[in-house]
C-alpha cells in the first residue's frame, strides 16, 4: 500500500514539473539558489527566440538541421524527403532526396540504395542493390 501512494506521489510531482514553464523552472531554480530577493524579482527575463525567417544565419550554426530556412525551420535541401531541392517540395513514397532531386533508391544508378552508391557501368540497380542478378 505504501509503494502504490508513492508511485502515485511520483506520478504527480512528474506531471507537475512536465506542465512547468521554462521561465518557472528558472524562477525556481534562482529562489532555491538565493540569488534573487523578494522584492527585486520586479524584472522579468524574456525569451528571445531566434527563427531563421528574421534571421537566416542561424541556420549555419553548428549542430542546425540544415543550412536552409524553410517555414521558420533550418533544413537540408539536399537530403531532406519534405523540402527536396526547394521548400515544400515533397519527394514521393519510396523516394529519397539526394543533391535536391528526388530518385528513387531501388532503381536508380547514381544512387543504389543510397545517396552516391554509383553502380559500375557493367552494374545495374535492383533493389537498392548494384548487379544483384
Amino acid at each position: 500500500m505504501k509503494s502504490l501512494f508513492l508511485l502515485a506521489m511520483l506520478m504527480a510531482l512528474a506531471i507537475t514539473l512536465s506542465a512547468a514553464t521554462s521561465f518557472e523552472i528558472e524562477e525556481a531554480k534562482s529562489v532555491i539558489g538565493g540569488t534573487r530577493r523578494f522584492l527585486s524579482q520586479s524584472q522579468r527575463r524574456v525569451a528571445l527566440t531566434l527563427t531563421c525567417d528574421k534571421n537566416p544565419k542561424i541556420c549555419l550554426v553548428k549542430g542546425s538541421a540544415g543550412p536552409d530556412c524553410c517555414s521558420n525551420k533550418c533544413v537540408n535541401f539536399s537530403t531532406d524527403r519534405l523540402n527536396c531541392g526547394r521548400c515544400g517540395k515533397k519527394c514521393s513514397f519510396g523516394k529519397i532526396c539526394c543533391k535536391g532531386k528526388c530518385v528513387n533508391p531501388n532503381t536508380n544508378e547514381k544512387h543504389c540504395g543510397k545517396c552516391g552508391n554509383k553502380c559500375n557501368a557493367k552494374g545495374s540497380c535492383v533493389f537498392g542493390m548494384c548487379s544483384y542478378a
